[in-house]
């Protein structure tokens, strides 16, 4: 069994948590990542075009019924549940020891888990709005059907609220994340690669004590951490809730 005693001591004595996660941390609720060998990039599919070029804004503007065949197969699990690494960093936020979930992820899962101050950079698939009036729906309104989803006030187009290929990240919630992290005295990053950006650039503004990476894979920011874990990170998190002082 892994030794996690230095990454216990240090969240026990820590003051202001921070956590950055990536799809790794979803992958042991079932949903696949992108990148890794398993991941949706790697996969073979039966769809003319790659997974970057259909989940592109301009591919949801102009094919919206072949954008929406492929979203709802690859990135909507509803049926999937919150892990020890969800339920872990919930749980460390309601003991008032960890100020922010930063989550590249897009779905729900640490808010199903209990999580409140979650900052999703990529947005939630469980939020939709009409492209033409403003009208918001749940994730029902995609999955309830397999036609091009519609609005019911004005029959517009309704997208998911997801930062899509060709899209800028929401600037409150880069700011949002800027500042959480820049008053970390811990943070965390976990199950992401690091390699997305203008997201895995907001590591770059922690300037507190410890800088901790649970990745299965190397990261471009390897050499600045503290502590390396290559571990699943929800086997990870559930092996130090047993020794934490909480």
């Amino acid at each position: 069994m892994t030794d996690y005693t230095e990454l216990t001591d240090i969240i026990n004595n820590a003051e202001n948590i921070v956590f950055f996660g990536g799809a790794g941390v979803s992958t042991e609720s079932g949903i696949p990542d992108f990148r890794g060998n398993d991941g949706l990039y790697n996969e073979v599919n039966n769809y003319e075009y790659s997974p970057e070029e259909m989940l592109h804004y301009r591919f949801l503007m102009s094919r919206p019924g072949e954008f929406y065949s492929y979203y709802r197969q690859n990135m909507i699990h509803t049926e999937a549940l919150p892990n020890a690494a969800h339920f872990f960093l919930a749980e460390l936020e309601a003991k008032g020891k960890l100020s922010a979930v930063i989550t590249q992820n897009i779905d729900g899962l640490h808010q199903k888990a209990g999580s409140k101050n979650v900052i999703e950079l990529h947005g939630s698939v469980l939020r939709n709005y009409c492209t033409r009036c403003g009208e918001k729906y749940g994730v029902d309104k995609i999955t309830g059907t397999s036609d091009i989803p519609t609005c019911d006030k004005c029959k517009g187009l309704i997208r998911p609220d997801v930062v899509l290929y060709g899209e800028a990240l929401n600037s409150e919630n880069i700011c949002n994340a800027e500042e959480a992290i820049e008053n970390a005295d811990v943070l965390i990053v976990g199950g992401t690669s690091l390699t997305v950006y203008p997201a895995a650039g907001l590591v770059s503004g922690f300037n507190g004590e410890h800088f901790i990476i649970i990745n299965s894979t190397p990261t471009p920011y390897d050499g600045l951490a503290e502590i390396i874990i290559r571990d699943p990170i929800g086997e990870v998190f559930e092996s130090i809730k047993r020794s934490l002082d909480l």
